[in-house]
């Protein structure tokens, strides 16, 4: 716990108004990620070609796909201090993977954010780690990311939804745009 702490300082830096995409995942299964070059974000299906719109939710009354966790993006410095390696990274779940200030500070829901042409809002509903997530990179990594500093840096990343169809590729930029 004392190392994972010990990188907040540089989760901490990341940049605030623009940044960059590191890693685009889709799911098109469960268990099954594809590592990307692009992708096409979509109003209504999120990232085109991920299960999120089929999969389902406990979460909603009826069972469908959340609306408010149609993509899901993970601060980049947060995942590589988790996961160790990059080929790892993907197992977190997370479609959208960015060196981008995502604290609640920075990004009050309903803030929108420009990624390569498409545009998502973030949501109010909250993206914390699960059984999964602990198995996958430790008990540690699952209270640090659900501790106090973590909820507040959104260390486990953050929902939203496509407001504007686009396309996200590796290496654009992830920009907050004017409220």
């Amino acid at each position: 716990m004392a190392e994972l702490e010990a990188g907040l300082d540089e989760i901490r830096r990341s940049p605030a108004v623009i940044g960059t995409v590191e890693l685009i995942a889709r799911r098109p299964d469960v268990e099954v990620r594809d590592i990307l070059d692009a992708a096409d974000l979509d109003t209504e299906v999120g990232v085109v070609g991920d299960n999120w719109s089929t999969r389902g939710s406990a979460t909603t009354p009826d069972g469908r796909a959340h609306p408010e966790a149609q993509v899901t993006l993970m601060n980049a410095r947060a995942i590589a201090l988790l996961a160790r390696t990059p080929d790892r990274w993907a197992l977190a779940g997370d479609q959208l993977y960015v060196d981008f200030d995502l604290s609640q500070a920075n990004l009050p829901t309903g803030t929108r954010l420009a990624v390569g042409t498409a545009v998502v809002e973030v949501t109010a509903k909250p993206h914390t780690g699960c059984q999964k997530f602990s198995s996958r990179f430790g008990v540690d990594a699952l209270r640090f990311v659900n501790s106090e500093a973590g909820r507040e840096l959104r260390l486990r990343g953050m929902n939203a939804r496509v407001v504007q169809s686009g396309t996200v590729r590796l290496g654009d930029t992830v920009r907050k745009m004017a409220e």
